[in-house]
């Protein structure tokens, strides 16, 4: 990893710790959303800038479930009704055709981008900046990165209608 790259990665690192401490600060803080909704977009910003991981593949993550749905529940409980979005789709019948309407859950969004984001944290001492780089890369193009634009789009449509508090 040359200088600018690593220079990216460790403002990258920075805002993932920034993340997942606020998120693991929640239950103390009712302010959490605003300083949510600027942290996202630094995160996508810098995984973009990272660059194309190439064809890799991920290894998989080894989670508990239990302390997803854990994190899930506490999320959810927290937004209460600013939890569910309707997605949007170019199909103005919805997702394939269908006339089903879909909706989309932020704390789901926040929890995957969470744990996406702790595993790499974890591995960075042991692993190197160019390991995570790559699963952080790889995981944003094939998962979490629709989380994080669902996430954005559905903070600023809470913002906008003055439920960001």
């Amino acid at each position: 990893m040359n200088n600018p790259e690593l220079a990216i990665f460790n403002s990258l690192v920075e805002a993932a710790r920034q993340y997942c401490s606020l998120i693991d600060r929640i239950p103390a803080r009712n302010d959490w959303l605003k300083p949510l909704s600027k942290i996202l977009p630094r995160l996508h910003e810098r995984i973009v800038a990272l660059g194309d991981p190439g064809e890799g593949s991920m290894p998989p993550g080894q989670y508990d479930l239990d302390d997803r749905f854990d994190l899930f529940s506490r999320l959810r409980s927290r937004l209460g009704e600013r939890d569910t979005y309707w997605m949007e789709f170019d199909d103005p019948a919805g997702a394939g055709g269908s006339d089903e309407a879909r909706t989309g859950s932020l704390a789901d969004d926040l929890t995957d981008i969470y744990f996406e984001l702790k595993r790499g944290l974890n591995m960075l001492d042991a692993a190197g900046p160019e390991v995570v780089a790559e699963l952080w890369e790889l995981g944003f193009r094939k998962h979490w990165g629709q989380h994080v634009i669902d996430a954005e789009r559905h903070l600023y449509a809470l913002n906008l209608s003055g439920r960001l508090h």
